[in-house]
């Protein structure tokens, strides 16, 4: 559907939001709501990539994939700043103070993985 050609994006791009959303989910996170500070997550495309944070220390945040291909496009687990993440997001203040989100992935959905309670954040998935 994308191409890198002048006609690659069909039907208005909405001033650089559609760009946006499919290079952040591209990434592995993406903002359902644009008023939330929580970015949900989703399966990267990379296997590693890092975001520069201009003005902040340590001033990147990495987001690597172990072991993603075309057949290992499922998330096993994730870590969040060596923690185990076991909820599918992750607040924006996470990001931008620097660190990493590291996710092993795998040729099958681990069921499991994503599925704890939330706790105290809220719920912003769309049903």
């Amino acid at each position: 559907m994308y191409r890198p050609i002048p006609a690659g994006l069909c039907g208005m791009d909405d001033y650089g939001d559609l760009t946006g959303w499919y290079v952040t989910s591209a990434l592995g996170y993406l903002q359902v709501d644009l008023a939330s500070e929580y970015y949900e997550i989703g399966s990267p495309l990379f296997p590693e990539v890092t975001v520069k944070l201009p003005g902040k220390q340590p001033g990147v945040f990495t987001i690597r994939a172990n072991h993603v291909s075309d057949v290992n496009k499922y998330i096993q687990s994730a870590k969040l700043n060596g923690k185990p993440l076991n909820v599918p997001r992750f607040r924006q203040v996470d990001m931008t103070a620097g660190g990493s989100l590291v996710f092993e992935m795998g040729p099958t959905p681990n069921l499991s993985w994503g599925t704890q309670s939330l706790g105290d954040l809220p719920d912003t998935r769309t049903r």
